[in-house]
C-alpha cells in the first residue's frame, strides 16, 4: 500500500497543475491495466496525505519500481510512503467489477 503525500514541488500554475495531474491519471490507468494497481484513490481534505495506491506486487521494492513511474512522483509534486499490507484476495475483483459499473463521464 502506498500513501501518496504532497512532495516538496507542487505545481502552482493551475495549467502546470492539471498537465501534470492527467499524466498522473494516465499512469494509474496504465498501472491498472497492466494488472498492477488495484485500488487509486484520492482524499478529498486538505490534509497532508492526498491519496492512496493498493497494489498487487508481492514486493514493497516492485511497489517502489511502480511509483518511479508517475510523473507526480518525478516531478516532486507527491511522495509515497510505502507499507506491506495484505487484504482479501478478492480485492484483486476490484477492477473487473469497476470497469463494469463506473461513469463514463461525469454527467452519467
Amino acid at each position: 500500500m502506498a500513501f501518496l503525500k504532497a512532495g516538496p514541488n507542487r505545481a502552482k500554475d493551475s495549467v502546470a497543475r492539471l498537465k501534470l495531474q492527467v499524466a498522473h491519471l494516465k499512469n494509474i490507468q496504465r498501472l491498472a491495466a497492466e494488472g498492477k494497481l488495484i485500488v487509486a484513490g484520492p482524499f478529498p481534505d486538505d490534509q497532508t496525505i492526498k491519496g492512496i495506491f493498493i497494489f498487487n506486487v508481492t514486493t514493497v521494492e516492485e511497489a517502489r519500481k511502480l511509483t518511479a513511474t508517475d510523473p507526480a512522483i518525478k516531478a516532486g509534486s507527491l511522495v509515497m510512503e510505502l507499507h506491506p499490507w495484505y487484504s482479501s484476495a478478492a480485492l484483486i475483483t476490484i477492477p473487473a467489477t469497476h470497469a463494469k459499473i463506473e461513469k463514463k463521464n461525469i454527467t452519467d
